[in-house]
């Protein structure tokens, strides 16, 4: 039962975490248009766009946070494994115990970010603050951080599964068949 509440569980924050990924693929393309149109209507017309610069500071965030969750899934978060790879084949029982408590840390922080940061969008959610130039360029604040807050929320749940079940990659997780033998 618990098996495949946790698969279940698995399949809808990979199924999350692959589409946020996607989401910010777009947001990476959007953001070559928008540079291409500004380095076009620099050197043709002497006329950049307008928010060229509050466009790509927001567009970073929003791939950052974006394609964290996936990233943490298919374990490409930047971090040294040297030694645990070295670990392994000594010791793999000890390595894979470390990795639970690295992934447990992990988990923590990324609660705390996102802990931290919903209240924020909902302050920003009321006031309408914005950031850039008034009268030439300005963006809403909320959707930054309703995408840190939710994106870390999402790499919470992932790396809080990698715990529970001891996998770095709990999409691989099968529900035991009926006439199988729980693990």
């Amino acid at each position: 039962m618990l098996n495949s509440a946790v698969a279940g569980l698995s399949r809808i924050a990979n199924a999350l975490a692959i589409a946020a990924n996607a989401l910010g693929t777009l947001v990476v393309l959007a953001l070559v248009v928008i540079l291409n149109v500004d380095v076009i209507a620099r050197g043709l017309f002497s006329a950049p766009l307008r928010g060229t610069y509050e466009m790509v500071q927001f567009s970073v965030v929003l791939i950052v946070f974006l394609q964290l969750a996936d990233v943490v899934r298919v374990d490409r978060l930047t971090r040294s494994d040297g030694f645990l790879n070295l670990m392994h084949a000594r010791r793999p029982g000890l390595t894979a115990g470390v990795r639970r408590i690295i992934n447990a840390i992990s988990a923590i922080f990324m609660g705390l970010i996102a802990y931290i940061t919903f209240p924020e969008f909902l302050h920003m959610w009321d006031t309408q603050d914005y950031f850039g130039v008034p009268g030439l360029f300005t963006l809403p604040w909320w959707p930054v951080k309703l995408v840190i807050a939710t994106g870390t929320a999402l790499a919470c749940l992932i790396f809080t599964l990698k715990v529970i079940t001891a996998q770095d990659r709990p999409q691989l997780i099968r529900a035991p068949e009926h006439d199988e033998p729980p693990e």
